[in-house]
């Protein structure tokens, strides 16, 4: 990298990063940790142990990278606006998803991405379809600080539940309206205020508008290039980034953490970020999230042929209390082999059978500076994720994190651009 683009990546990453300086370990020998995609095929085939090596059909193992946890971003979500404003961006390829579906009634239905889809949708009838416009284009104006846009609706009183009332849309329309443009994972929503809804809807509809095949981005050659760009972007501030380092001990000192020490040294710190598995003594399970990875010669059935997209079973449309997420990609991200797709499918456990729960798609605490995150759920996009980011953004430095303030920052350093 040349001093002035040097200068210039320095310029624009720095407001973000200027509090840290990074010493990153982890005790596995890839990127990313649980979040990571696993290279070659022969290795997920080690991970799961599956009997032998993968047969010849499934083409060079070093073209594969199966996610362990996939999800979409959000075209102008939270992740993607972090990536621009630190310019990651220049170490990663991104490719649209080719669509939404949602289940219902035992099929899979596009959930639409333009108003002439909606008319065309076999999804809702045809009076359902003029009541459901209504309602995106009360959604699209919408503005939570303009009471001149609520049209007799307080979006800090007023629950979603009657704000499907006041546009009498049916049973069907709420469940892919909250599902698969909201993204909520279980009907609690409905009664509470309306806003936050609202805002989800917008924030589907936002990012749809950008590329128009559907809301979501998927980085080229996995998820695991994720964290190998930041790792990229930490090396620049002086940061350093080591695989394969098992930790030992975890250093304290008067209730603060001073260091993590590992093969006998000792990495000395002021706060500390990490995952769960690194202190097991300090969280409680709440939950559990089954996966089912499958590795397809085909696309899945009914999604027009799609080589990426996102299928969503509306927790009412197979009796449970929590959807049920799919998310496939293909050789056309450099995820899989020539002709071969990769069809991940996850949902909360609800039972002491979780293997049976998957089927209907199948046919932080105290003041020690220790940062842990929680881990990923469900869900196949990054919203959750990016606000654990900022919760802890906010434990760690007593304040929001605000792009807006993050930029007056850069600007109050370097100028204006």
């Amino acid at each position: 990298m040349t001093g002035l683009l040097k200068k210039l990546f320095l310029k624009h990453a720095a407001a973000l990063f200027l509090p840290l300086k990074m010493f990153i370990l982890s005790l596995n020998p890839y990127y990313g940790g649980e979040s990571a995609s696993i290279t070659p095929l022969e290795d997920l085939y080690k991970r799961f142990k599956i009997p032998g090596a993968p047969p010849a059909s499934m083409g060079r193992g070093r073209d594969w990278n199966v996610d362990l946890i996939p999800k979409f971003l959000m075209a102008n979500g939270q992740l993607v606006k972090m990536l621009l404003f630190t310019e990651v961006t220049r170490y990663l390829d991104f490719k649209v998803t080719e669509g939404s579906f949602v289940y219902k009634g035992g099929k899979i239905y596009k959930v639409p991405s333009t108003e002439a889809e909606a008319l065309a949708s076999s999804l809702m009838g045809l009076f359902e379809k003029r009541r459901f416009r209504k309602f995106l284009v009360y959604v699209a104006n919408f503005d939570e600080n303009d009471p001149r846009t609520f049209e007799g609706v307080d979006p800090k009183k007023t629950s979603m539940r009657e704000v499907y009332k006041k546009f009498d849309l049916g049973q069907d329309v709420i469940d892919f309206t909250g599902h698969a443009l909201a993204l909520y994972r279980t009907d609690d929503y409905l009664d509470q205020p309306c806003c936050e809804t609202i805002n989800r809807i917008k924030l589907y509809s936002e990012s749809l508008a950008r590329y128009g095949k559907s809301p979501y981005l998927y980085p080229l050659y996995g998820l695991g290039e994720l964290p190998q760009g930041f790792a990229r972007l930490s090396a620049i501030y002086g940061g350093t980034y080591m695989l394969n380092k098992p930790i030992e001990e975890i250093i304290m000192q008067n209730g603060k953490v001073i260091g993590v020490k590992s093969e006998g040294e000792i990495a000395r710190c002021k706060q500390l970020i990490c995952d769960p598995s690194y202190v097991k003594d300090r969280v409680e399970k709440v939950g559990q999230v089954i996966r089912v990875i499958c590795i397809l010669s085909h696309p899945i059935k009914n999604t027009n042929d799609a080589n990426s997209c996102q299928i969503i079973i509306p927790q009412n449309q197979v009796n449970r209390k929590s959807d049920i997420y799919v998310c496939m990609i293909s050789s056309a991200h450099n995820v899989a082999a020539q002709g071969k797709y990769i069809a991940i499918a996850s949902t909360t456990v609800e039972t002491k059978e979780p293997e049976k729960e998957i089927r209907p798609w199948l046919s932080e605490k105290g003041n020690y500076q220790i940062f842990i995150s929680r881990t990923y759920d469900a869900t196949t996009h990054f919203e959750t994720t990016c606000d654990d980011i900022k919760d802890i953004y906010k434990r760690m430095m007593g304040s929001e994190f605000d792009f807006e303030e993050m930029k007056r920052k850069k600007n109050d350093i370097y100028g204006e651009d």
